[in-house]
């Protein structure tokens, strides 16, 4: 018996416009700002069909890095609400899959935006064994103070009584096949702005650390502190941070070159450091790991993973030799990819936009103890 399990930042599934860049810059998308605009009413207007024009192809590549993933249980992050997702899926996923996932999970969160974490599951796996809902819970509402998580760094941009998780942390408890497997969905705070000589990653660094240890906290609640190396657990999501990168040095045009290197810390150390899970992309050679392409000019350019699917030791070891699968096909021709990679993109990519995503699905075979 097998379950694929995938997760996938679709970046930004909205019903809404947001208007705030006619006052904001910073939030203005740059194909306006190549024209003058010096009224709101019209401003809307321009923004509204920018955005229409623009996502069909988007949602279109969207569905087809959904279908190649083809899993059984996909998580997904940046859902604005369920209608978003049911027109996504009635619309989109469904000229891709057919009747595919009839299973739709979201609980709203915590994000200012409005972008949720949400599940999607077939009713079988592709094998015919049983997907069960047993128990689904949200840990929006976990503050600090419920898990005894403050601290000093976090108190220089935190209280006590603040919210841990900036999106949420969504668990379900399921049957495969009558076999039980726990799933916990993540999307951890963004790398931020530099602060006090710290860049954006650092600064944001003891959110992400105090998101993870919850994690970590509701599982060994769940099973028990020093019995969940036995249970069939995964945490799977999109956690804004990276253990290891992969610096692109070059220039378009003069030849790249690639060079890995370990970060001396990560938010996620803390799933890593004694084996409570295995991240299961580290399997794959060390060029091969990355979900996301970064670049801010030929100065700072790098492949990382954000994306990642991280699994309980006996579930782990239960797929030992197995490699997850990683889905680049709706990258942007911008992204850099180290020699041999190179894929197909979806039809009507662009240099930039549309894409699929930024990030690329993360999908793997599993065989449930």
């Amino acid at each position: 018996m097998s379950l694929r399990l995938a997760t996938f930042n679709v970046e930004n599934l909205l019903t809404r416009f947001d208007f705030t860049g006619f006052r904001n810059q910073l939030r203005q998308d740059r194909v306006i700002k190549l024209f003058e605009v010096s009224s709101e009413g019209v401003y809307q207007q321009l923004e509204q069909a920018r955005v229409i024009a623009a996502t069909d192809d988007t949602r279109q590549m969207t569905a087809l890095a959904i279908a190649d993933a083809d899993a059984d249980i996909l998580c997904l992050q940046e859902i604005d609400n369920m209608a978003a997702l049911q027109a996504f899926e009635y619309g989109y996923l469904f000229r891709m899959v057919g009747n595919g996932y009839r299973q739709k999970f979201l609980v709203e969160g915590n994000d200012s935006r409005g972008i949720d974490v949400a599940v999607l599951m077939r009713e079988e796996t592709r094998d015919g064994q049983k997907i069960e809902l047993q128990d689904i819970k949200s840990h929006a509402m976990t503050t600090y103070r419920d898990l005894d998580l403050f601290d000093e760094e976090l108190a220089l941009t935190n209280r006590i009584d603040d919210k841990i998780f900036k999106r949420d942390c969504l668990e379900l408890d399921l049957l495969i096949g009558g076999r039980p497997f726990s799933l916990y969905v993540v999307h951890f705070k963004s790398m931020g702005n530099p602060r006090e000589g710290l860049d954006g990653r650092q600064s944001t660094m003891p959110i992400r650390r105090a998101e993870a240890r919850a994690v970590r906290r509701i599982i060994e609640d769940r099973f028990g502190a020093g019995q969940t190396d036995k249970k069939s657990f995964a945490i799977c999501g999109d956690m804004n941070d990276y253990q290891e990168r992969v610096d692109v040095i070059g220039r378009r045009g003069a030849g790249y070159r690639f060079e890995h290197q370990d970060e001396a810390e990560s938010a996620l150390d803390v799933f890593s450091h004694d084996g409570f899970a295995e991240n299961v992309v580290r399997r794959r050679e060390a060029l091969d790991r990355w979900t996301l392409y970064h670049t801010r000019g030929p100065q700072e350019q790098w492949l990382c993973q954000l994306d990642y699917l991280w699994l309980s030791p006996a579930l782990a070891a239960h797929n030992a030799g197995r490699l997850p699968e990683i889905i680049r096909n709706g990258q942007p021709y911008r992204t850099i990819f180290p020699p041999g990679q190179e894929v197909e993109r979806y039809p009507r990519t662009g240099w930039d936009r549309p894409k699929a995503s930024d990030h690329c699905p993360l999908v793997m075979t599993l065989d449930l103890p």
